[in-house]
């Protein structure tokens, strides 16, 4: 018995331990949380209850009743530690619902046992021995642990591949404890320590997933902000984060080049046919610039009709680049709009050297409206209505 309670002190600490973990972490959710302790007082009752019912064995000097109460707890209490641990799989299925039923049925079972014996059976001596019903339990406790085991294998598939091998070790871990106590029985006791040792294993699991699901929200929340709803391309916000970094630097890079790009008659086109086709003309600018320009550089919007292309790219190539986007534009045609026009502006970071980001893109701009003017020289059409 010394052997034991010096088992049942280490893992009520470890238990212990694992409640102070789990209040720290602030990945988990209150509910999370409430689940993880609900699991930890379960599994210390559950080896409380074992550890008084081999104290209590053979003890003359009380009632018969006690031990029959003490192992009504035992058996009821150690099958719902295994089951506990099923609380923490955020995983709703048949065999979940199974498991809650043979919990139920296997403590109803006991609870009529309590007055018939059919556990429990005690001497003149006060030494319990197994009743006849024990092979019931026997048969009710493997199929819980049957389906903690098949609960474990449908949680792993929440997981990566790599993350599934250590969620497996763990279980077959905690089955090698129950196996080595139910084989070598009364002086190895080795099932509670090892679920206490499991219980450490989910929990760092557990903690693990967090902060997967963490980083990958920290990345759906990074792409919601920096990509525009409309076009799909890279939005204002990105686009000064970029300049941000670029005006980090001791200077621009050589090959830098910033493409200042406008939609021709955007507000002609909201105001004759109407906003949804102003959206179409939009995108299809977005779509035109995305497939020229998006081998050599990043495309952003920056307000409504206004692209800026951050190329890393040779000089020679300004031409090639304008010249594919007219023959995508040519090609161009919508539901609501047939035809889409661009101005293009460029402004090369080695031509300009010494100036500011800021300033290369101003200078693309008023390349590109010198493009628009044009545009508008040769259409015949007015600015202002245009």
């Amino acid at each position: 018995m010394i052997y034991y309670t010096s088992i049942l002190i280490l893992v009520w600490l470890s238990l212990t331990i694992l409640g102070i973990l789990v209040y720290e972490n602030g990945r988990f959710s209150k509910q999370k949380k409430i689940i993880m302790y609900l699991t930890y007082l379960i599994v210390a009752l559950a080896a409380l209850a074992e550890w008084l019912g081999l104290k209590l064995n053979g003890n003359p000097n009380i009632s018969p009743w006690l031990i029959r109460f003490v192992k009504f707890f035992d058996y009821v209490l150690t099958p719902l530690a295994g089951g506990a641990i099923i609380l923490q799989f955020e995983t709703k299925n048949v065999w979940r619902k199974v498991l809650y039923g043979m919990l139920i049925v296997n403590t109803i079972f006991q609870i009529v046992s309590i007055f018939t014996g059919w556990m429990v059976a005690i001497d003149d001596l006060n030494q319990y021995s197994h009743g006849s019903g024990y092979v019931c339990y026997i048969i009710c406790y493997i199929l819980i642990i049957a389906l903690v085991i098949l609960e474990f294998g449908i949680f792993g598939r929440k997981f990566r591949k790599q993350n599934r091998l250590s969620l497996y070790a763990t279980l077959t871990f905690l089955l090698v404890g129950i196996a080595l106590q139910e084989i070598f029985g009364h002086e190895v006791r080795t099932a509670y320590i090892s679920l206490a040792v499991a219980l450490q294993l989910l929990f760092i699991h557990n903690a693990e997933f967090a902060l997967l699901e963490s980083d990958e929200h920290i990345q759906k929340q990074t792409i919601l902000i920096t990509i525009d709803a409309l076009t799909g391309i890279a939005n204002r916000y990105a686009y000064n984060e970029a300049l941000k970094e670029l005006a980090s630097k001791e200077s621009l890079p050589d090959d830098l080049i910033v493409f200042s790009i406008d939609i021709n008659g955007l507000k002609m086109v909201n105001d004759k046919i109407g906003h949804s086709a102003g959206d179409e003309l939009i995108c299809g600018a977005s779509s035109s610039i995305s497939e020229v320009f998006s081998s050599v550089g990043t495309c952003y919007r920056t307000g409504g009709d206004e692209f800026i292309v951050l190329a890393n790219t040779e000089k020679a190539k300004i031409d090639e680049l304008i010249n594919s986007l007219e023959e995508v534009t040519a090609s161009w045609h919508g539901k609501e709009v047939e035809s889409l026009s661009l101005a293009v502006g460029s402004a090369v970071a080695k031509d300009h050297p010494g100036v500011t980001i800021e300033r290369l893109v101003s200078i693309a701009d008023i390349e590109m409206y010198n493009d628009k003017d044009d545009f508008y020289d040769k259409s015949g059409f007015s600015r202002r209505l245009f």
